[in-house]
């Protein structure tokens, strides 16, 4: 198949890029041509324009046709409307990336199904992503597009190092405070379930979805079915990084969502809207869609090849200051009410 990936350098579509390539398929990607993090594969057709640009883009793309386009960079609804417009006589199917942080949470243990309300109160990330769905799905059939929406969930990486605060501009941080000694913070009680999926685990399935006529028209979330606590997800980054579980032990430090948001405001939507809630997922529609395919790396060995990524390279070893002061601050406050209340 002639595939088209609007991006192909970022964490997701760099591993669909690869994995498309895996199964035969006619690459070719869309971008500006600025990415540091993952360059396109060897070989492959890369048109630099900037995809946000309706008018560029349909210039850039013109006489063209593919079978699949997958669309990874649109973040608002006026985008997914422009890309109607631009992709609807171009392809045979428009993929569309979205997220899970668009679902409703629910104050229970609940497995998310595709067919689970959108509604997220807190996080404009959220909400735009779930409006570009809505645009998509009112917009399509009158301009003979088909489409498949798909989902992720939390996905890390060789380039992402996963954490529930402060690491999300340089993933190095959270290594780089526990090898030092520096307070590692848990959120609450570390207990609530989250669910991590390795890029290349949603790639397999992606390009599953590519050309499956059973896919046209559906939603469908591509998540791990191994959700594990905050304790654990720490735990395990702390093996890989070298200490003992005692160490671990001696470093951890339990902290409330209010007072992560009240030390760091801007994290309120990615918080309150979406990591203090447990994330489990029904995962049984994409295995209906892609028989034989399941998420087949776990953390413990994910988590172990990204340090593998950061330690071949000490330039990708950045830290984050801001971060790191905004932990150390809560850390003390926590500690010291620790010692003033025991007996």
């Amino acid at each position: 198949m002639r595939i088209l990936i609007v991006g192909g350098t970022g964490l997701i579509s760099s591993e669909v890029a690869a994995a498309a390539l895996s199964a035969g398929h006619d690459l070719t990607l869309v971008n500006r041509g600025r990415s540091t993090l993952a360059l396109p594969p060897p070989g492959v057709d890369v048109v630099t324009v900037d995809a946000t640009d309706a008018s560029a883009l349909r210039g850039a793309l013109a006489g063209r046709r593919f079978d699949t386009v997958l669309q990874s960079v649109a973040f608002t609804p006026e985008h997914v409307a422009d890309d109607v417009e631009t992709f609807a006589p171009l392809t045979d199917q428009y993929a569309l990336i979205a997220t899970s942080a668009s679902y409703q949470t629910f104050d229970r243990l609940h497995l998310t199904r595709e067919d689970d309300p959108q509604e997220n109160l807190f996080w404009d990330y959220a909400r735009l992503k779930a409006s570009a769905e809505q645009v998509l799905r009112e917009r399509a059939a009158a301009a003979g597009l088909a489409y498949t929406i798909i989902r992720p969930a939390h996905t890390y990486g060789p380039s992402k190092i996963p954490a529930f605060t402060g690491n999300s501009s340089h993933p190095w941080t959270i290594v780089d405070r526990m090898r030092r000694g520096a307070d590692v913070v848990i959120p609450g009680d570390g207990t609530s379930l989250w669910t991590l999926t390795h890029a290349r685990d949603l790639a397999a399935a992606a390009v599953g979805l590519f050309g499956n006529e059973r896919a046209l028209g559906e939603a469908v979330h591509i998540t791990s079915d191994e959700a594990l606590t905050w304790n654990a997800i720490y735990g395990a980054i702390a093996d890989a990084a070298g200490l003992s579980p005692e160490q671990f032990g001696e470093q951890r430090v339990c902290v409330p969502s209010d007072a992560l948001v009240a030390a760091a405001p801007d994290q309120a939507g990615s918080i309150y809207g979406d990591k203090m809630h447990p994330a489990a997922y029904d995962t049984s529609k994409i295995k209906d869609l892609v028989p034989g395919w399941e998420a087949r790396i776990s953390f413990a060995e994910g988590i172990r090849e990204c340090l593998e990524w950061f330690e071949a390279d000490a330039s990708r070893q950045r830290v984050d200051d801001r971060a790191n002061a905004m932990l150390d601050r809560v850390a003390a406050v926590y500690r010291s009410a620790l010692a003033e209340v025991a007996v």
